[in-house]
């Protein structure tokens, strides 16, 4: 199940807004979220001034599928990041055997496969 907080963001994006747009996300934020314990909630919505309304309980559940999504592929990025290892020794790699470095990459996106 996608969280709350992902659901919001891609109904945002999808109204043509980043999460940059949101504000700090502690100091003065157009939309917060708080979770008491019993379930998340939007405490804080001045999107509007974005040009977004506050959306329904329903409209973030039709964000589900691509929640579900995006944090899969954020996991996998995550997981291949890792993987990939430090910049500058993937450039040593590259400059002593570049085919090596293409086999060994393509073995890590092969093995974490993005949705």
């Amino acid at each position: 199940m996608a969280d709350f907080s992902t659901k919001v963001i891609k109904y945002l994006e999808a109204n043509g807004k980043t999460k940059d747009e949101l504000g700090p996300e502690f100091e003065n934020p157009n939309v917060a979220i708080f979770d008491d314990g019993t379930g998340a909630i939007i405490k804080i919505w001045n999107a509007d001034a974005l040009g977004v309304a506050r959306p329904t309980d329903e409209q973030l559940a039709t964000y589900e599928a691509t929640g579900n999504t995006h944090e899969s592929n954020h996991i996998v990025r995550t997981t291949r990041k890792k993987s990939y290892g430090n910049i500058g020794d993937q450039l040593d790699e590259i400059f002593k055997d570049i085919d090596a470095w293409k086999t060994r990459i393509q073995a890590i996106k092969d093995a974490n496969p993005k949705s």
